[in-house]
């Protein structure tokens, strides 16, 4: 039996200049997957990774998180919406002043009132968790480090950390690996399925590597032109199928970047 605690239908998202960036996508996720979104750029895989945590607000149709419509939530309820849906971005997106604990601390910000929270008031429970998080992604010896003496790769582990200490239950990562090198995008890959097994937090990845994809996803769907193009299992991605995704100079581009 499934456990399908997200949903689209019918997603749709038009941009003011009219570019039409998602076409009616209606997908369901299941409890404690791995599944990375793949296809050429500018196919909408960024814009439909923002459109479930409402960075971007889609034109029509729905998003069922957890049995609950939150589509059109505002206010109060949406920022509870977002504290269970941890984000993972391509820069980094860390304070890069801050020390790497600190960065990682930044994951409770949703739990904390606004006063402890801009001077950064954490709890002493919440710093034991912090540490005990960079000890898990292998970074507790970098947990003093200002964010930006770490590498690239060690960056988006803290990234990945702090998303962790958000205690989410949905994770969407987006282009995690982007800038990296092959050693430290396969960590970053192997810290996200870690957590999507251990922990059974559904993790959603856009990534433009397909052999990275079906190495680590347990699931691939290919968006194409803002349509979904295919759905299915890592071994069921035949050279075919990618065709269908990539035309040939994108393929060529896709692979080798």
């Amino acid at each position: 039996m499934t456990d399908i605690f997200l949903e689209t239908r019918n997603l749709k998202k038009v941009y003011p200049d009219g570019t039409e960036a998602l076409k009616n996508i209606t997908l369901t996720f299941n409890k404690g997957e791995l599944v990375s979104i793949i296809g050429p750029s500018g196919a909408g895989k960024s814009t439909f990774l923002r459109s479930i945590n409402r960075l971007n607000q889609s034109s029509s149709g729905e998003v069922i998180f957890q049995n609950e419509q939150i589509t059109n939530v505002k206010g109060k309820k949406l920022l509870l919406v977002r504290r269970q849906i941890g984000m993972i971005f391509q820069d980094f997106n860390l304070i890069k002043r801050s020390t790497t604990v600190r960065n990682v601390l930044h994951g409770r910000l949703g739990y904390m009132s606004s006063l402890k929270g801009a001077f950064g008031k954490f709890s002493e429970e919440d710093v034991k968790e912090a540490l005990a998080i960079l000890r898990r992604v292998g970074l507790e010896d970098h947990a003093f480090k200002r964010a930006d003496e770490l590498s690239g790769g060690q960056q988006q582990r803290v990234g990945i950390a702090r998303a962790i200490a958000q205690k989410p239950a949905l994770i969407l990562a987006d282009e995690p690996i982007a800038s990296l090198d092959p050693s430290s995008s396969s960590n970053v890959m192997n810290y996200l399925k870690n957590i999507s097994e251990e922990d059974g937090i559904t993790t959603i990845v856009n990534l433009h590597q397909v052999d990275v994809a079906k190495r680590f996803a347990s699931r691939i769907i290919g968006i194409k032109a803002g349509e979904v193009v295919f759905d299915g299992k890592p071994n069921e991605l035949n050279e075919q199928r990618i065709n269908e995704i990539y035309d040939q100079r994108g393929l060529v581009n896709e692979l080798t970047s």
